[in-house]
């Protein structure tokens, strides 16, 4: 139990190191970046969501804990399907630029919903339940690929039940995420972010971060004791 625990929250803690890094490098669209990376770093979505870079941290961590899980793949398997979700999610996440298909999706969908009457809370919840969904069925499909569940005959019910609970998750997190602007975490990457907006930050990403954790703690607590 303790190990899957420890598992759970090793994303939360990546992402958190992420947002760390960043401060203390004073990291920013200011500073000198590989060529590689200078064509994502600016951009709509970039400026308007910027938490979602540590979103981006957190689903990387947990592919790698996902693939690292208990469960009746070898380890060929693992590594293979744990590299293919990674490449999944940085393409989904990042190409053409930063936000990828993922916060496209989302801010499409919400536009749409806006455009045609809806309040603007619904618009919002349905653009962050859409990016939720997209970055959850990366994180779900490629883990599960990786772990070899998907070949198990048992306990159907009880993974739609965590899979249903781990999307409502990350909806909270998408909704909560994308108020990092008017919560108060300042422009970075337009400069620098400050000690103050860090810990603003870090605040947003812990709160964000911790439900859907808690889902695949719950989880892996449920499959160990069925097993």
């Amino acid at each position: 139990m303790r190990n899957s625990s420890v598992a759970a929250a090793a994303p939360v803690v990546a992402a958190l190191l992420a947002l760390g890094l960043v401060a203390a490098t004073g990291l920013s669209q200011r500073s000198d970046l590989p060529e590689w990376l200078a064509p994502r770093a600016y951009g709509f979505f970039l400026d308007s969501y910027p938490l979602f870079a540590f979103a981006l941290a957190y689903g990387l961590a947990r592919l790698v804990a996902a693939a690292a899980a208990p469960g009746p793949a070898g380890v060929p398997r693992r590594a293979v399907w744990g590299v293919v979700g990674i490449a999944a999610l940085l393409l989904a996440s990042l190409y053409p630029t930063f936000g990828g298909v993922i916060l496209r999706g989302a801010y499409g969908t919400g536009s749409m919903a806006f455009l045609t009457g809806q309040p603007l809370w619904l618009a919002y919840a349905l653009g962050a339940a859409v990016g939720a969904l997209l970055f959850g069925t990366i994180l779900g499909l490629f883990g599960w690929l990786a772990a070899g569940r998907l070949r198990q005959r048992t306990g159907w019910r009880a993974r739609i039940g965590f899979a249903f609970c781990g999307f409502l998750a990350l909806w909270f997190a998408a909704a909560l995420l994308g108020l990092g602007r008017t919560e108060g975490i300042g422009p970075w990457p337009g400069r620098a972010i400050t000690g103050s907006e860090a810990g603003i930050a870090a605040l947003l990403v812990l709160a964000a971060a911790l439900p859907h954790a808690l889902v695949v703690a719950f989880g892996r607590r449920a499959r160990a004791a069925t097993a």
